[in-house]
């Protein structure tokens, strides 16, 4: 399957009176290598995810993802290195589903919002809280959040 989306920078809290859902999520990460190999606890659901190296400046890549029981995610999350925490809040906004990601714990402050798009030369009508795209830059991959978290960005 592959996975298409856009990333951006959040510059308000205005999405949080627009959300429909707002989720607890926490994920490690046991491979970020060539393919990312993800363990996330979303609510109280466990998921083992695949993800492969992105295309088109960050745009799109290979993701497969299964659902595990959540005692076997609680598990293999302690054997990851850094934790990412969040709460995911999902905004409609003009025919588009937007995750907010509210980060918490070593990555308080930042908050990042992706949606999904139907191919590569989509583009989405922008809320009016989303600031700058960040598709492209490595460093709001959740991956690299894990291993560098926002925290230490400004030591």
């Amino acid at each position: 399957m592959r996975e298409i989306e856009r990333k951006y920078l959040v510059n308000d809290d205005a999405f949080i009176a627009q959300a429909h859902t707002s989720t607890r999520i926490a994920q490690g990460y046991l491979c970020a290598r060539k393919v990312t190999a993800r363990i996330r606890i979303y609510g109280d659901v466990g998921y083992l995810t695949f993800k492969g190296k992105s295309h088109d400046g960050g745009l799109s890549r290979f993701e497969f993802e299964r659902q595990i029981p959540l005692r076997c995610a609680e598990q293999l999350l302690r054997r990851c290195g850094g934790i990412v925490e969040k709460i995911r809040h999902l905004v409609e906004h003009k025919g588009y589903t937007w995750e907010v990601d509210e980060f918490k714990g070593d990555n308080e402050g930042l908050v990042v919002a992706e949606v999904e798009l139907p191919d590569t030369n989509s583009t989405p009508p922008l809320p009016e809280w989303i600031w700058k795209e960040v598709t492209s830059d490595y460093h709001y991959r959740n991956s690299y959040l894990a291993q560098k978290p926002y925290k230490e960005w400004f030591k």
